[in-house]
């Protein structure tokens, strides 16, 4: 197994097009040219710590030559064809017959699993398409925590916000101690507000704040791992006194208080 770099082997490729490019009929250079990669084949795959990757490869006009990855990292030759060549199960090759799909799936990837593989076709010189994967784990933050400190009868304003991630999650659960929130219970004034997109919001307002609404608070997303803040509700007492480590009463920022406002308006 021959391997060259990705600089190398993209001069290596670009000669092997010009040796095919001699006619003036581009239909007929297109029937005739050799293997090649699909021009529009994606080089960068973003995926979630622990969901299935997928690295596809679209070989074009690949006849009888054979298909291969390999990892950069180790120059570790992966599979051939659809065979696997690692002992890492996690990694396998897929193709349908008839497809010029091929697909390295690597399943619950790691952060060491970032890096560089190399879509390789067994030509003379051989053929490479490069892929670079980033496997990344959502970060979730409820602003102004890890502590809170709020007057009796103001509103508790919680936002979790959720970046660094390919998709948007699913749903955002909020949970007060250990037991999910239900927006319809008998206290009232409790709602909440989800902005899905690049990154995530989620507010939960709880309204008139009153000693029982003290405790932990979770914010779950359905795609990264939760967020917790400790709210006290202050009954006259001065936060100074229950603070350690310098931590402040805090209110929300300008930016909250803006989507706020339009939750507000959206749902009014």
């Amino acid at each position: 197994m021959s391997y060259q770099s990705p600089e190398s082997t993209s001069l290596d490729v670009s000669s092997a097009v010009q040796g095919t490019g001699g006619g003036s009929n581009s239909l007929v250079e297109t029937s005739t040219r050799g293997p090649h990669f699909d021009a529009a084949a994606s080089k960068n795959v973003t995926a979630l710590l622990g969901k299935t990757a997928y690295l596809n490869c679209r070989v074009k006009n690949l006849a009888n030559r054979t298909v291969s990855w390999v990892r950069h990292r180790d120059v570790h030759l992966l599979t051939v064809g659809r065979y696997t060549y690692t002992s890492d199960q996690r990694f396998r090759a897929i193709h349908q017959p008839h497809s010029e799909d091929w697909t390295l799936q690597i399943k619950y990837p790691q952060h060491r699993d970032s890096g560089v593989y190399e879509c390789q076709v067994s030509s003379t010189p051989h053929l490479s398409h490069f892929i670079h994967l980033t496997v990344i784990e959502p970060d979730t933050e409820i602003v102004g925590g890890p502590e809170l400190f709020i007057d009796r009868g103001s509103t508790i304003n919680l936002t979790c916000v959720v970046r660094h991630s390919p998709e948007p999650p699913a749903y955002i659960f909020w949970n007060h101690n250990d037991a999910i929130i239900s927006y319809s219970s008998s206290r009232g004034g409790v709602s909440v507000a989800t902005e899905r997109g690049e990154t995530s919001r989620s507010v939960l307002l709880i309204q008139k704040a009153r000693p029982s609404d003290s405790g932990n608070y979770q914010c779950n997303p359905s795609n990264a791992r939760p967020a917790n803040v400790t709210v006290h509700v202050l009954n006259g007492e001065h936060p100074e006194a229950m603070q350690h480590g310098g931590n402040q009463r805090m209110g929300p920022s300008l930016g909250v208080l803006a989507f706020i406002a339009y939750v507000l308006l959206a749902y009014s």
